[in-house]
């Protein structure tokens, strides 16, 4: 609940709804439309990622209510915090609180189990009674939006750094908080003449539903330390486990080490076993297209050297 600048958005032709504003994320386009420019506006961290789009993969309606009171349904997971999710019939429900707006949700995201169609109710009680900002997409909504829909897709969010080279080579340092990410994305910058996509987080998916064998990454607004956010991709030469070491030695990993490797940095949503399933199942073709490596680093510019005349 922050205050947001108000650029001018779209009129929303032959939607029904007065306004409207487009975004894509990792390959994944997402339309808002609303009957006031409140609704739609962007938040500066999504602004990057404005595009126009002919046919979006999800769809948001931003309505306002007087307030939101507790739902049905089944809880499926709660984050301790910020929000819960909860399953009713075919539909999902995510409810977002906070302690300074109250005991009942801010807001509500209501969404099909394709993450297709959505609906965001407001609670007017909330940000009008209250006169706090309306961000509608703030930070989670947007991610945990995003997160589950690459579930229906060849798709998953990593915790990483998206490194591209002024040559096109992309490389993706995946690791834990504290593993060296935002470290890794200061060398490189120091370095070389570099693209970072994000220093903490990256979508990596096919390039296209028919190339299996083609893996892009892409940049998105959820950065680390280091304050990368990028909406560019690249296509995906390597991918490197760090881990803070000694010699800066390489090793190459068999194919289920690094699918295990590799999911326990992922964003998957645990609460279904078929997007498990869906996750592990890019995972070993993401590995048997990219070749996949332990990287026991030191935290100077001879990582990036060893990167550079490193030969598969």
């Amino acid at each position: 609940m922050h205050s947001v600048e108000r650029p001018q958005v779209e009129l929303c032709e032959g939607s029904g709804s007065a306004h409207c504003s487009e975004f894509r994320i990792g390959g994944v386009s997402v339309r808002v439309a609303g009957q006031n420019n409140d609704d739609v506006t962007l938040v500066p961290s999504l602004e990057p990622f404005r595009a126009e789009t002919l046919a979006s993969d999800i769809t948001i309606q931003v309505e306002w209510t007087r307030t939101l009171g507790p739902g049905a349904g089944r809880q499926l997971f709660d984050s301790g915090s910020l929000w819960r999710l909860y399953e009713d019939g075919t539909e999902f429900r995510f409810d977002f609180s906070a302690p300074i707006l109250g005991t009942q949700p801010y807001k509500r995201l209501l969404v099909d189990s394709q993450f297709r169609r959505a609906r965001l109710q407001m609670s007017s009680e909330c940000f009008v009674a209250k006169g706090y900002a309306v961000a509608p997409l703030e930070y989670p909504l947007d991610e945990l939006l995003i997160m589950h829909r690459l579930t229906q897709e060849k798709a998953i969010e990593l915790h990483s750094c998206g490194i591209v080279r002024a040559d096109g080579t992309g490389n993706l340092f995946v690791g834990h908080s504290g593993a060296g990410k935002s470290t890794t994305t200061r060398l490189w910058t120091a370095y070389e003449d570099v693209e970072v996509l994000s220093d903490d987080r990256i979508i990596v998916r096919r390039e296209t539903p028919e190339s299996p064998g083609r893996v892009r990454m892409y940049g998105t607004p959820w950065h680390g330390e280091a304050a990368y956010a990028s909406p560019g991709s690249a296509l995906l030469a390597r991918i490197f486990i760090l881990e803070h070491g000694k010699g800066n030695v390489l090793t190459r990993l068999p194919a289920s080490q690094a699918v295990a490797e590799l999911f326990a940095r992922s964003f998957v949503p645990f609460h279904r076993h078929d997007y498990v399933d869906s996750a592990l199942d890019f995972l070993h073709e993401l590995v048997g297209a990219v070749p996949c490596y332990h990287y026991a680093f030191e935290p100077n510019e001879t990582a990036v050297g060893r990167i550079l005349e490193f030969r598969d």
